[in-house]
């Protein structure tokens, strides 16, 4: 698909991965609405957007939530158009073991709230945002591109029951609307990161983000960017759908 003036969403555009795609995605020449719940966040990433010559507008929303994503894309069509492309990028964690136990006694159990949060946000947000964005491709009847954004975590990672569930998911969503949305020239994918150098790394102990580090066959970090690649890369090629691109250095869970 060629970007220039396509109207692209980008959910948890306003910073980290989601910013860094939406810049990449601009910089090709699309028009891109971003979604975030921050009407700060989503302010600045706008403005250092515009700066840049690229056209982006701001959206507040909770993905989690079916009439707020509703909202967000009725107003997208009405600012900027009908969408060409959905990017589902925003994503939450909340770790904890299944069960924590010491001398047969339970410490710690992963609650209900956590489970249920991490998966109103990174599973449910991508089923409601991507059935706004094909509602809106096949109403316009032109084609488009869904990308979901997994995580190397999809494989199963100790401490993550909520989150390699969700990501899990995203991808077996990737496979289904490609099969389904295919007659509309609507096609998918998905982009699994493994350890990225964002905010979140970047508050962790030194010690601990070179184990990290270190557990890489690069022996480094990815960047905002290496993602960015791999989310143009589905746009950009019209034979790849319902397929994932695994962009983690190497490394395996």
């Amino acid at each position: 698909m060629q970007l220039t003036d396509k109207v692209i969403a980008v959910t948890g555009g306003a910073r980290g991965l989601g910013y860094a795609i939406a810049e990449r995605l601009g910089q090709q020449g699309a028009a891109l609405a971003l979604l975030d719940r921050s009407a700060e966040a989503l302010d600045q990433a706008v403005s250092t957007l515009k700066s840049q010559g690229i056209h982006a507008e701001a959206f507040v929303v909770n993905v989690a939530d079916e009439s707020s994503v509703i909202t967000a894309f009725d107003d997208i069509a009405k600012r900027m158009g009908a969408i060409s492309g959905c990017v589902n990028n925003a994503g939450i964690t909340e770790d904890a073991l299944l069960v924590k136990a010491r001398d047969g006694q339970v410490e710690k159990r992963m609650s209900l709230e956590s489970w249920q949060k991490v998966l109103n946000v990174n599973l449910t947000g991508v089923f409601l945002c991507g059935r706004e964005a094909a509602t809106q491709i096949i109403k316009a009847g032109h084609e488009g591109v869904i990308v979901n954004i997994s995580s190397i975590s999809r494989a199963g990672n100790a401490g993550q029951s909520n989150y390699a569930a969700a990501k899990a998911g995203v991808h077996a969503i990737t496979v289904t609307w490609g099969k389904e949305l295919a007659r509309y020239g609507i096609r998918t994918g998905t982009v699994a990161p493994g350890f990225i150098a964002t905010e979140m790394t970047a508050s962790m102990r030194p010690d601990m983000l070179e184990r990290i580090s270190s557990s890489v066959p690069l022996k480094h970090l990815g960047e905002p960017g290496d993602i960015a690649k791999s989310v143009a890369f589905i746009f950009d090629n019209d034979y790849f759908s319902a397929r994932i691109i695994e962009c983690d250095g190497g490394l395996r869970l």
